[in-house]
């Protein structure tokens, strides 16, 4: 499951519209939503699939990833091109009153309750990171299609194979120099396939490749 909400600091303030001052700082949030699978297209009308999603705030989409190493699995991409998944539609979710270092100070925080190595399919995976998000800023949960699968495979837990029940990322994230902006980022490497990873090919979350968009992983900062 996602981390646990807390009440003393879960929900921002949202943006209230009409003549404010800094209107800049209010901003839309976004849930763009992603097939993992064409199967959804079927599916979908019996109200659940396989989905990824990202959370956009400030023009860029977050989301949460597995790898094997107890750091950030918290991601950044552009919106609307996680690298991997067909993007399905875009839900708004209502409006913060944020500015972006604001929003990027919450994010690194977050981050630290993340942990690539922490991803699980069933129990804590990208779609109970996005509402966890969403849930913090606006005190609202995503439509809960979105990750009704996962919460199915949780009731039926010993239904499902083990290789669904975990799931890896074969990518190194490892620190990069500082952005023009001044904030640090986790870049992803990839190494070549073998025969082992062709047969874990199901487990696979991110794979970028050229062409697609770069990933970055979020720098987590501890509270």
């Amino acid at each position: 499951m996602g981390a646990e909400k807390n009440p003393s600091n879960a929900t921002l303030e949202l943006g209230c519209g009409g003549g404010d001052g800094n209107a800049s700082n209010n901003t839309q949030i976004m849930l763009n939503v992603y097939d993992l699978t064409p199967i959804n297209n079927y599916t979908v009308w019996f109200g659940f699939g396989i989905f990824h999603s990202g959370i956009e705030v400030h023009g860029m989409e977050y989301g949460f990833g597995a790898h094997d190493f107890p750091v950030s699995g918290v991601f950044e991409v552009e919106p609307k091109s996680c690298p991997g998944f067909i993007f399905r539609c875009s839900i708004p979710l209502g409006h913060i009153k944020m500015p972006p270092s604001a929003f990027r100070t919450f994010i690194e925080s977050v981050a630290s309750e993340y942990h690539g190595d922490s991803y699980h399919l069933i129990t804590k995976n990208c779609n109970h990171f996005t509402d966890d998000i969403v849930f913090r800023m606006t005190g609202k949960h995503i439509p809960g299609w979105v990750n009704r699968l996962a919460w199915l495979g949780n009731v039926c837990s010993c239904l499902l194979p083990e290789s669904l029940q975990v799931t890896a990322v074969k990518q190194l994230p490892e620190y990069h120099a500082c952005t023009e902006d001044g904030t640090e980022s986790l870049s992803t490497t990839t190494h070549e396939p073998t025969e082992s990873d062709d047969a874990d090919q199901d487990k696979l979350l991110l794979s970028p490749s050229a062409g697609n968009s770069e990933v970055s992983f979020v720098k987590e900062v501890q509270r």
